[in-house]
C-alpha cells in the first residue's frame, strides 16, 4: 500500500478475502437492500475480493446520511471498483448510469430491481434522473455521480473538464459531495478498450477526500456561471486526491472534450473526425 499519511486498508490474510471477516456487518447491511439489490451483492462481491487487490483510503471521509459521491472515471470496471469501497464501508451505492445498461437482458431489470437510477442523455427524461437522484440523497441513500460524465478523454488518464449533474444535486440538497480518485481500474480493462486483464491480479487504489465545501453557493440562483463554479471546485477535489494516488502532478488545464473537438459520447478513438 502506498504511503500517504491516511489511514489505509490493505488484504491480509484468507479470511479477509472471502469476507469472512465481516461476515455479521455485511448480512446486517444486505437485510436493508431492495432483493435485486442482494443479488447482485451475492453474485459480485466474493468474486470481485477474490480477484482485485484492494488498497482503500480516506474511508474516515464518508458521511453517514445521504450523500453524493464525485469520482474520477477511467474504465468500465470503475463503478464495480467503487461499490466495493462504498459497500465495504457501509455505504451501499446507488448510481445515475446510463439508461442503456437499462435494458440489457436480465442484468437491466436486476439494475432497475435494485433501484439504480436511468440516466436519459439528450431527452425530456434527462430531469427524471436529476429529480430521482435529489430524493434518493434525501432519503439518505448514497448517490454515485462521475461528474465527467463519461471515461476520460485525457491522454495521461487525468480527469476531464465536469458536467453539472453533481453539483446540481449537491446544491440543492445541501448534502456532502465526497470527491474520490482511484488509479487501478484501467490496468484490469484498459480506457475504451475491449480486452480483460484480471491475472496477476491488480489493485484497486481508491482515496477518499474531505467533503467539497460549497456551503457559500447554498441558496443562490443555480445559473451557469454557479454551476460552473460549483463543479470546478469538485473536479479540483477529484484531481487532487488522484494527484496524491499517483504521486504526480496534474496537468495545469483540464481537459475540454468540446475545446478539443472530441465527441462527449462514445469511444473516441472511432469518433475522431
Amino acid at each position: 500500500m502506498l504511503d500517504t499519511g491516511t489511514p489505509g486498508r490493505k488484504d491480509t490474510g484468507v479470511e479477509k478475502e472471502l469476507g469472512v471477516r465481516s461476515s455479521t456487518s455485511v448480512l446486517a447491511r444486505m437485510r436493508r437492500l431492495p432483493a435485486a439489490y442482494q443479488v447482485i451483492v451475492v453474485l459480485l462481491r466474493p468474486m470481485l475480493r477474490v480477484l482485485l487487490r484492494r488498497d482503500w483510503r480516506g474511508m474516515e471521509h464518508l458521511p453517514e446520511g445521504g450523500c453524493v459521491i464525485a469520482p474520477n472515471h477511467l474504465s468500465y470496471v470503475d463503478p464495480l471498483a467503487i461499490a466495493l469501497y462504498l459497500f465495504d464501508n457501509d455505504r451501499p451505492p446507488y448510481y445515475l448510469g446510463k439508461e442503456a445498461v437499462f435494458r440489457i437482458p436480465v442484468l437491466g431489470k436486476l439494475v432497475g430491481w435494485a433501484d439504480q437510477i436511468p440516466v436519459y442523455r439528450g431527452t425530456g427524461q434527462a430531469a427524471d434522473a436529476m429529480r430521482a437522484a435529489v430524493a434518493a440523497v434525501q432519503e439518505g441513500k448514497t448517490v454515485v455521480v462521475y461528474p465527467e460524465g463519461t471515461l476520460t478523454r485525457d491522454p495521461g488518464g487525468w480527469p476531464m473538464k465536469g458536467k453539472t449533474g453533481a453539483a446540481r444535486i449537491a446544491l440543492t440538497t445541501r448534502c456532502p459531495v465526497i470527491p474520490i480518485a482511484m488509479w487501478g481500474p484501467q490496468e484490469v480493462l484498459g480506457t475504451y478498450q475491449k480486452d480483460l486483464h484480471l491475472f496477476p491480479r491488480k489493485t484497486m487504489h481508491i482515496l477518499a477526500g474531505p467533503p467539497v465545501d460549497l456551503s457559500d453557493l447554498y441558496g443562490k440562483p443555480q445559473d451557469v456561471a454557479l454551476l460552473a463554479m460549483a463543479t470546478d471546485r469538485i473536479m479540483d477535489a477529484i484531481t487532487a486526491q488522484l494527484e496524491v494516488l499517483r504521486g504526480e502532478q496534474a496537468p495545469a488545464v483540464r481537459f475540454d472534450s468540446r475545446a478539443k473537438g472530441v465527441p462527449e459520447t462514445g469511444n473516441p478513438n472511432k469518433e475522431r473526425p
